[in-house]
């Protein structure tokens, strides 16, 4: 199983950032997927995830109305539109995939910087 992340990058306040996560080596509209981020000092936590068939979202309250998470199974992604980027937003952040038996899989992550 390979999670590739992409689209970080350096943004102003109040900008916009649209994450991509690439899978490859699982049945992707079988698994549970989600963004999580780990800023420095701090623990690794859920922004958002969505289900298998991308019928139902789950957001962070932080992040509420802001992000927005979607899958597109016929490219085998997920992905996360960022809006009204506040430097708390500031973080690495991770696709995560769950399997059926409850194993996670990881991406190496994607750095997000929002400058005040």
């Amino acid at each position: 199983v390979q999670l590739v992340e992409s689209g970080g990058g350096l943004v102003q306040a109040g900008g916009s950032l649209r994450l991509s996560c690439a899978a490859s080596g699982i049945t992707f509209s079988l698994n549970t997927m989600a963004w999580y981020r780990q800023a420095p000092g701090n623990q690794r936590e859920l922004v958002a995830s969505i289900s298998p068939g991308g019928e139902s979202a789950n957001y962070a309250g932080s992040v509420k109305g802001r992000f927005t998470i979607s899958r597109d199974p016929t490219k085998n992604k997920m992905y996360l539109e960022m809006n009204s980027l506040k430097p708390e937003d500031t973080a690495m952040y991770y696709c995560n995939i769950r399997t059926l038996f409850g194993y996670d899989y990881w991406g190496q992550g994607t750095q997000v910087t929002v400058s005040s």
